[in-house]
């Protein structure tokens, strides 16, 4: 608790939350602990209604463009938590109003074109945009992080992102969201395995191609390997017409570390067939989401190294494409 109360003392900055689903919900029970006062914009009244009457905070609906004409003071800080196909318009309104500091929930955006242009605005108009991969920040990756710098570094990893696609199927999503769900969703998994391991340098992919699954026509199974920028070999697979769950693993000289579930990590010992579950800290990523109590407490305290900056995800949106099979246009 003295760690929360110290961080709460040395912060009086003005924090704008854009959105009032629940993952904003999730982010108000952050900022609560946190003590941080902050405002809620959304555009819809009866959104705005539903979401005061569960957590008792105001919320002001209308839009950002709406927002911004009454309020004049440029928040410190924003964080964007509206639907996947507006995460793009709302961070440019952002941009373009003047705060230079913007947490984007993933993808940030949802295809290449629109990556690349909230880069260039980013870029042109000074701001710091960060996308908001909250796994990076799991208790279980900062204690395999401890492991990895221990060992010197990671000499290979393999990852696996298969979704269950009798249960994506159904859901209630706009057609857009379905057919990018690669980078919509799986991205959680395959930047955590490049977070950990190392941006890729090359990367070879094979896809079964167009038709397997109506909702996701680009392909349904993926595998590929390369080797990254440190030097370490990857590879990955995914089936989502086969059973499989998510999961990352990580060797070093002298550790297998297995995230499966990532929210606990998994060590195997060298000359060691036993695999035995790590102790971590844990409390925050049992209290809040997990991930997101550190990742709000980096953003707001400028502790940026964790972060996917958009250029980033620029860069990796090209990878994300090859191994998905999008085509440019999408």
């Amino acid at each position: 608790m003295m760690r929360r109360l110290i961080f709460v003392q040395s912060h009086n900055k003005k924090v704008l939350l854009i959105g009032a689903g629940q993952m904003s919900k999730d982010y108000l029970r952050v900022m609560n602990s946190l003590d941080i006062s902050i405002d809620i914009v959304c555009r819809r009244k009866e959104s705005a209604e539903s979401f005061e009457e569960e957590t008792d905070h105001k919320v002001f609906s209308g839009g950002l463009k709406k927002y911004f004409q009454k309020n004049k003071e440029i928040p410190d800080y924003a964080i964007v938590a509206v639907n996947i196909s507006n995460l793009m318009s709302i961070s440019e309104i952002l941009i373009r109003g003047g705060v230079k500091k913007i947490l984007i929930e993933k993808p940030g955006a949802q295809t290449l074109k629109e990556i690349n242009l909230l880069d260039r605005l980013a870029t042109k108009n000074n701001v710091n945009a960060y996308v908001a991969y909250n796994r990076r920040f799991y208790s279980s990756v900062t204690k395999a992080k401890d492991i990895i710098v221990q060992d010197g570094g990671v000499s290979s990893f393999t990852f696996e992102f298969t979704e269950w696609s009798h249960v994506i199927k159904n859901l209630d999503k706009e057609k857009s969201e379905m057919q990018k769900w690669f980078i919509n969703n799986s991205s959680h998994v395959v930047d955590l395995a490049f977070y950990l391991g190392g941006s890729p340098n090359f990367i070879n992919t094979v896809s079964n191609g167009e038709g397997e699954l109506s909702w996701h026509p680009a392909a349904s199974s993926f595998s590929g390997s390369g080797k990254t920028i440190n030097n370490a070999i990857f590879s990955y697979h995914a089936d989502w017409s086969a059973p499989g769950r998510w999961g990352v693993e990580i060797l070093t000289k002298n550790h297998r570390l297995i995230l499966r579930p990532m929210e606990k990590l998994y060590v195997q010992e060298k000359g060691s067939v036993e695999i035995e579950l790590a102790e971590i800290d844990d409390e925050l990523d049992i209290e809040f989401k997990p991930g997101l109590y550190r990742q709000v407490e980096a953003f707001l305290k400028n502790e940026i190294e964790s972060f996917c900056t958009v250029n980033e995800q620029k860069r990796m949106m090209d990878i994300y494409y090859k191994i998905s099979n999008y085509k440019s246009e999408i």
